[in-house]
């Protein structure tokens, strides 16, 4: 049987260099978080089932930008969990480990033998790290999604299409939780190296639910309509900061390009009517804030007004020369043009199946660290299963019982796009 990982000495921007994290993740919530910790140096092994990671497939049959941003520098293992070889392989692999992490429904975790009872009668110094919809309490066996927890906790009943509650765009709630689950990981490791008795068990089963991360994100807003409950004597949302700060918003320009500007004090005001030469720069009835919010129809007229009668490069001109706070609303297509983006450590270029892509990189470092494309489900099942001391007779059994599986070509290819007649 492999030993643990190798320890080698942390090096600068990878502190957890030589520890090993087992990812047996799905969408986004779980591959987020140890795309984190593989950007801070940890050994990152994904499980996937024959079926793959549900993002394998969501792109013409193949895999979606989310495989590609969040699974790069990952090692690919894939097996049949309902196997009692390929349980046999994951009990192996997680006495080598230092870290599990997922995201499988509770009901699934139990009868696939990952949850944190069963990994810590193999491993007792095992962190293991359980993305779920909702931790602890009367719902900790229900389903949830993004979605789901938006709805849970106020963000979709702000966020109206036609009337109609919807979702936000991007799944803010599940990369928050991925985001806490490394926070909490993290700490268990930091206390296991800093105490004489290590991190205690309690510290090393963590639960992220989808629900309490929501919940904290909302705490600013709960706490408000709490405050205004209490102070008025009935509940009333505070407003957010484009719709409390007249001027603070988008706007057109006259070539029909949107800009966003920061409009949130008085100062702000006073260059951004300067900037723009609106007549409202000298009405001492627009000077401050709270009268500005009185006005708000007026302010927002002006302003439309005020940006509406230049092109876009003539209004980025003059609020660049005033300092104030500004910026294009970007399509997708065009945000990697930004000169801001190429950086040294902003991106990471890598190929996947011939094709470029440049990945945005984990936040605060100067320099990328070279790092594996996204793995092929199953690219490095036999190189692991070899590192865990199985034989070739028995690397075959387990490929011909189909508890473990190799990656074959032509797995999760994108189907071709045909031309339009």
């Amino acid at each position: 049987m492999m030993n643990a990982s190798p320890d080698p000495q942390p090096q600068p921007g990878r502190p957890l260099a030589g520890k090993r994290v087992i990812e047996l993740g799905t969408m986004v919530a779980a591959p987020f978080a140890t795309h984190i910790l593989a950007n801070l140096g940890a050994e990152v092994i994904k499980i996937e089932p024959p079926t793959g990671d549900t993002t394998r497939a969501l792109v013409r049959g193949g895999p979606s930008g989310t495989l590609i941003a969040y699974s790069h520098s990952k090692k690919g293992l894939c097996l049949d969990l309902t196997t009692d070889g390929g349980k046999d392989v994951f009990r192996r692999l997680v006495a080598s480990a230092d870290v599990v992490i997922h995201n499988l429904a509770p009901a699934a975790a139990r009868k696939l033998g990952v949850e944190a009872d069963a990994c810590l009668a193999v491993n007792p110094a095992i962190v293991h790290c359980h993305i779920k919809g909702y931790a602890q309490g009367p719902q900790s066996d229900d389903l949830a999604t993004n979605p789901v927890a938006e709805a849970a906790t106020g963000v979709m009943d702000d966020h109206r299409i036609n009337g109609r509650p919807s979702r936000l765009g991007p799944s803010y709630h599940d990369q928050f939780a991925g985001t806490f689950a490394v926070i909490r990981i993290m700490a268990a490791l930091m206390n296991a190296q800093n105490n004489p008795g290590g991190a205690s068990e309690a510290e090393r089963r963590i639960e992220i639910g989808l629900y309490e991360t929501g919940l904290h994100l909302a705490a600013r807003d709960l706490a408000g309509v709490q405050l205004k409950t209490q102070l008025l004597g009935r509940p009333e949302k505070e407003a957010g900061g484009e719709f409390a700060m007249p001027g603070y918003g988008a706007y057109q320009t006259s070539d029909e390009r949107w800009i966003y500007l920061l409009v949130l004090t008085d100062a702000h005001w006073a260059k951004l009517t300067r900037a723009l030469d609106m007549p409202e720069a000298d009405d001492e009835a627009l000077i401050r804030l709270r009268d500005r919010k009185k006005q708000r129809d007026r302010v927002e007229a002006a302003v439309r007004t005020g940006v509406g009668r230049y092109t876009f490069d003539q209004a980025q001109a003059r609020l660049k020369a005033a300092g104030v706070g500004f910026n294009e609303v970007l399509p997708l297509e065009r945000v990697l043009d930004a000169p801001q983006a190429h950086q040294p450590g902003k991106l990471r270029e890598l190929e996947f199946r011939g094709l470029s892509f440049e990945v945005p990189e984990f936040p605060g470092q100067t320099q990328v660290e070279p790092g594996l494309p996204p793995p092929e489900i199953g690219e490095h099942t036999l190189e692991l299963l070899t590192a865990l001391g199985y034989s070739e007779g028995e690397r075959a059994a387990l490929v011909e019982a189909g508890a473990a599986k190799p990656y074959t070509p032509g797995d999760f290819g994108w189907a071709p796009v045909r031309e339009k007649a």
